[in-house]
């Protein structure tokens, strides 16, 4: 299992990860230092651990806000596609329609060459 060095609030943690997900991993460590730096920024030192869990809890209202939004955009998703099936069978029907319409006329268009061509007596 690969080993991983990241810094985080200045200090070295030796983190173990999948194969292939080093990078992946030290960029999360990246999100998380830079995040715990903006608020120092604004609160300045008010200790390590007071600080890295606000920068945990601000992450993980970032995550929940995401997830609310993507929840919001499947289910946008979903009614599109309903409504996609429903415009389709609508069309299919109005199609279904439209060639019946065009049956009748057929049949009437032939009873009426058929009459104009009957023997006249």
């Amino acid at each position: 299992m690969p080993q991983v060095s990241v810094t985080i609030a200045g200090r070295l943690y030796r983190m173990a990860c999948g194969e292939g997900e080093e990078e992946h991993l030290q960029g999360l460590a990246r999100r998380l230092d830079g995040k715990i730096t903006d608020l120092r920024a604004h609160f300045g030192e008010i200790g390590d651990q007071r600080i890295t869990v606000m920068a945990a809890i601000t992450m993980a209202d970032d995550l929940s806000e995401a997830e609310r939004r993507i929840a919001a955009l499947e289910a946008d998703v979903a009614e599109y596609q309903r409504e996609r099936e429903a415009g389709a069978a609508s069309i299919e029907a109005i199609g279904d329609r439209v060639a019946a319409t065009l049956d009748d006329a057929a049949a009437r268009i032939d009873k009426i060459a058929g009459s104009l061509n009957a023997p006249r007596g």
